[in-house]
């Protein structure tokens, strides 16, 4: 796969996991990375570690002017955009539809799914130009997969990304920019520590009895690097006629 070299990216949920995989392999090709992310130490470290290649605005996602601001700060710092991931997000709270409130129902939706409006609502102004590629993280849950009760929110605005990728990949199409979304299975990040799973859950579970190779490929746990790869191939010009369509990466497990 060719390299990055004088590309601008930015990257949302930047500072860990996936995010920070992604922006660290676009830096090592040579590109030119803005990350936002919450975490504002965890930002300034990935600064520290690739001086002036990472370009880094904190803010929350669910400030929609905050949002707009960072995109527009650090497309202008980069002198122009032609790549978007739109990575940020939670699990949220795992409970229960008649105990999960309005107020866990909105935090997740606001950062996953109205975020991902936000994000790329800001960054199309400046990509009509060139045209670029967006990738938005979604997953199997709501896909695939929906199994993991109590997560209807999560579900949900994943579900909605899906659907929002492939109307924007339409609409943008003119523009040349491409809008393709990812579907990770199992990956190793921090995300679960801050799941909040509700003892109320088991009231509703379903047994479910996975065979003894429950993760068909490899029999592992994912890893950030292998979706980051998948990120940097779908914003390569070796995938210039693909858009519109979601790619699982779950060493095929959400087929079981």
């Amino acid at each position: 796969m060719q390299g990055f070299k004088h590309k601008r990216v930015i990257i949302t949920g930047a500072a860990s996991g996936i995010g920070r995989a992604t922006a660290e392999q676009f830096i090592q090709q040579g590109a030119q990375v803005g990350l936002i992310d919450l975490n504002e130490e965890e930002l300034v470290e990935i600064k520290q570690a690739f001086g002036d290649a990472a370009h880094i605005e904190a803010v929350d996602v669910t400030d929609s002017d905050g949002l707009q601001s960072a995109v527009t700060k650090l497309a202008s710092s980069l002198g122009g955009l032609d790549i978007l991931h739109v990575n940020a997000g939670i699990n949220g709270t795992f409970t229960p539809i008649e105990e999960l409130t309005i107020d866990e129902w909105d935090q997740t939706i606001n950062t996953n799914l109205r975020s991902t409006f936000l994000t790329v609502k800001a960054a199309v102004p400046i990509m009509k130009a060139n045209g670029g590629s967006i990738v938005i993280t979604s997953s199997v849950n709501g896909n695939r997969i929906f199994s993991n009760f109590g997560a209807s929110a999560y579900s949900t605005s994943k579900a909605g990304q899906v659907a929002f990728a492939k109307m924007a990949a339409l609409e943008l199409s003119g523009y040349n920019i491409r809008v393709n979304v990812i579907c990770p299975g199992a990956i190793a990040t921090n995300i679960d520590d801050r799941t909040d799973v509700e003892p109320e859950v088991a009231s509703i579970e379903i047994p479910v009895d996975y065979p003894e190779r429950s993760r068909p490929l490899r029999q592992e746990t994912g890893v950030p690097e292998q979706v980051a790869n998948l990120v940097l191939f779908l914003s390569s010009e070796a995938a210039g006629n693909i858009s519109g369509t979601e790619v699982y990466i779950d060493g095929a497990e959400s087929l079981l």
